[in-house]
């Protein structure tokens, strides 16, 4: 049995729970976090240990720990939903990836039968869009974005 803070959720938290995982619409982990809240649940009277709850539910107990105190800390839209990480922000906004689509969308320069990655780049550097840019980030971003110049 789980030594730690127990959880009970009242009858309206177990019933959304349980409709986000009945309807299985939201995202793999908010599934996850949703059905380890109503495992450890004990206002029903059941007693479940991390450990089993995260055999079950193929996570780790880290994971089950986790949860249930950022719940009993934090509330349930805080244990469902993901902190944001930190990072570096994105070099490229998206405001300026919707300005560049348009210009990769748009009739190439005279002279040239469809836009290339590196004419692309200097193209946006000539507007002003961007003060530099190698045309390899602009390649990778279209990639991400599925978008191809030349077609």
């Amino acid at each position: 049995m789980s030594q730690h803070l127990p959880v009970y959720l009242k009858s309206e938290q177990r019933q959304h729970l349980e409709q986000i995982v009945r309807a299985g619409n939201a995202t793999a982990r908010t599934l996850t976090r949703a059905r380890i809240l109503v495992l450890t649940d004990r206002s029903n009277g059941d007693c479940r240990a991390d450990a089993e709850v995260a055999s079950v539910l193929l996570c780790s107990q880290a994971t089950v720990a986790n949860i249930r105190k950022r719940f009993l800390n934090e509330g349930l839209q805080a244990a469902l939903v993901e902190k944001p990480r930190p990072g570096r922000a994105p070099k490229i906004p998206g405001d300026l990836e919707a300005q560049w689509t348009v210009l990769a969308c748009s009739d190439p320069p005279e002279g040239f039968a469809h836009w290339t990655v590196r004419l692309l780049a200097d193209q946006m550097v000539e507007v002003g869009l961007v003060e530099s840019i190698h045309s390899t980030t602009v390649g990778q971003r279209l990639k991400k974005m599925n978008s191809s110049p030349g077609k």
